[in-house]
C-alpha cells in the first residue's frame, strides 16, 4: 500500500488518563507525597514518561532530585505495563480503523508511551491487530516532537504518503517537522486552543476521519 494513516495513542485512540493518574498516585503513596487530582496528571501527559515524572516531582517541590527521578521513572514504567483496566477506546475508533484498513490504507502507531506498555494496552483493548508497526517513546534515542519516530513508522510500513492523527501540541509539531499533514482529534489532551496548533483538519468525531484522510491523501 502506498498510503498510510499513523496514529498517536494516548488522548487520540484511547483515554488512558485514569490509569496514568492511578499509577502516579500509587507512586505518590509509596514515596510519601500528596496525591494528585485527575486534571493535574492529565496535564502532564504527552511527552513521555521522563517528562511526566519531572512534572510530578516539580509539582511536589522536588524538581532537582535526579536519583529520585530515575527511581520513579523505573517504578512508573513497571506499573505502566499493567495499567490498562481503567483505559477506554474513544467512541468510533474501532469503526474508523476498520474503514481505513479496508480502503486500504496501511496503519501505524507513533506514541511517546514506552513501547511495551503501548503494546500491552493495545492487546488488552483488542486494537493490536490493526497496527503492524508500533514505535514507542523508548524505541529510538529520541521521541516526539522529533520527527524520527514518525519517519521510522513510515519506513516500517514502506510508505511515504501519510496522514498523522493526534491530539496534542507535541503531535502537531511532530507532523509539522516531518512535513506530513496533521489531523487533530479535539477531545484529547491538548493544552491550548485548536486554532493555536498547526493542523490540516480538526475533528471531534471519528466517523469523520475516513473522509478527512481521503481528502488529505487525494
Amino acid at each position: 500500500m502506498s498510503r498510510a494513516v499513523v496514529f498517536d495513542l494516548d488522548g487520540t485512540l484511547i483515554d488512558s488518563a485514569p490509569d496514568i493518574h492511578a499509577a502516579a498516585n500509587t507512586l505518590m503513596d509509596r514515596h510519601g507525597f500528596a496525591r494528585f487530582a485527575p486534571e493535574e496528571t492529565r496535564s502532564f501527559i504527552g511527552s513521555g514518561v521522563p517528562h511526566f515524572i519531572t512534572c510530578c516531582l516539580r509539582a511536589r517541590g522536588r524538581p532537582g532530585d535526579a536519583a529520585l527521578r530515575a527511581q520513579l521513572i523505573a517504578e512508573f514504567i513497571d506499573l505502566y505495563e499493567t495499567a490498562v483496566t481503567l483505559t477506554r477506546v474513544y467512541p468510533g475508533v474501532v469503526e474508523a480503523l476498520v474503514a481505513l484498513a479496508s480502503t486500504p490504507y496501511a496503519l501505524g502507531l507513533c506514541t511517546n508511551k514506552p513501547v511495551m506498555p503501548a503494546r500491552a494496552v493495545l492487546a488488552h483493548l483488542g486494537l493490536d491487530a490493526h497496527f503492524p508497526v508500533v514505535i514507542g517513546g523508548d524505541s529510538l534515542s529520541v521521541r516526539k516532537p522529533d520527527p524520527a519516530p514518525l519517519r521510522a513508522v513510515l519506513a516500517g510500513l514502506g510508505t511515504r504518503a501519510v496522514v498523522y492523527v493526534g491530539d496534542s501540541e507535541v503531535d502537531a509539531e511532530t507532523a509539522e517537522r516531518a512535513g506530513v499533514p496533521f489531523a487533530l482529534y479535539t477531545k484529547g489532551y491538548r493544552k491550548g486552543p485548536v486554532d493555536a496548533m498547526p493542523h490540516a483538519r480538526a475533528f471531534d468525531d471519528f466517523a469523520d476521519l475516513p473522509g478527512i484522510v481521503a481528502e488529505l491523501l487525494a
